[in-house]
């Protein structure tokens, strides 16, 4: 654990003492805000120039969209926290020759998005509408938030072939869970957050503990799943795509690296061809435009 991350969860301990309050609402700053945006690396900027930006607006935020392709076969991408829709570059000219388009947005509060904080809610509502605009996609791909995200999208009407999930964050408890360890949090100040996240980033939202999970009715979804998971995953524990596999039964693949982490899987050849033979099998592949 960093020494800085170390002395703030020690002040917010302290804090609580006097005020669990003021401890949940310092809590609450720090959980609800990316703390640093993902930065356009510089093997993505020429992929980045060659695609079609565009925008969509979320709760008075503005958020980034990206299309590569004429629009058909679309594979969407779906970035995770304090990342951005560019993190997806290594895959899109293996997705382009076999046929695809690739869509990708920057959520509010990352990328090239405004704003400063962004919830599943937002994420939802932007992958509901790039579906309405491209129609039903031939696979989702996702990385870490971004894999909930994606689950709860496909359960609210959004219609995908097959998906993907990396290093994907399997429910929100587990945001919270992750977050308090962290930090290390007391108890009245990791309970005295719940209640925030509860009453004000989701005022209004049922049983947010067990809808916004990956495992949230399973039978809903009935499509292939490939699930990828670092044994060395830093952010997110490995054990928690067991969860998914385990979940969804034989419509589910795990495939376990070594090596990468958390955030190097979605640039690595090895994993960059297992997505695209999953996404577009040798049957299913159509000529380069």
């Amino acid at each position: 654990m960093g020494s800085s991350v170390a002395v703030v969860g020690t002040a917010l301990n302290g804090v609580s003492r006097v005020s669990a309050r003021l401890a949940g609402a310092g809590a609450f700053a720090l959980f609800r805000a990316p703390l640093a945006r993902g930065r356009l690396r510089p093997g993505e900027r020429e992929i980045v120039a060659a695609a079609r930006t565009g925008s969509l607006e979320v709760n008075g935020k503005t958020a980034v969209t990206y299309l590569w392709g004429d629009g058909t076969r679309p594979v969407l991408f779906a970035h995770g926290w304090q990342s951005r829709g560019s993190r997806c570059a290594d895959l899109i000219p293996g997705l382009l020759r076999r046929g695809h388009s690739v869509v990708a947005f920057d959520a509010p509060g990352h990328g090239e998005a405004t704003g400063r904080t962004t919830t599943i809610l937002e994420y939802r509502d932007i992958i509901t509408r790039l579906h309405d605009r491209y129609g039903d996609f031939d696979a989702v791909v996702a990385h870490s938030l971004g894999v909930l995200a994606s689950f709860f999208a496909l359960r609210h009407g959004v219609r995908a072939e097959r998906v993907v999930a990396l290093g994907g964050v399997v429910d929100f408890a587990y945001l919270l869970d992750a977050f308090c360890a962290k930090l290390g949090l007391s108890e009245p100040v990791k309970e005295e957050l719940r209640g925030r996240i509860e009453r004000d980033l989701f005022p209004g939202e049922p049983a947010i503990w067990t809808r916004f999970s990956v495992l949230d009715r399973p039978e809903e979804l009935r499509v292939p799943i490939l699930v990828l998971h670092d044994e060395d995953d830093d952010m997110v524990t490995p054990t928690e795509a067991s969860r998914v596999v385990a979940a969804y039964g034989e419509q589910a693949r795990l495939i376990t690296t070594r090596g990468l982490g958390h955030r190097r899987m979605l640039g690595d050849p090895e994993v960059v061809r297992t997505v695209l033979d999953f996404v577009a099998p040798e049957r299913d592949r159509q000529p380069a435009r």
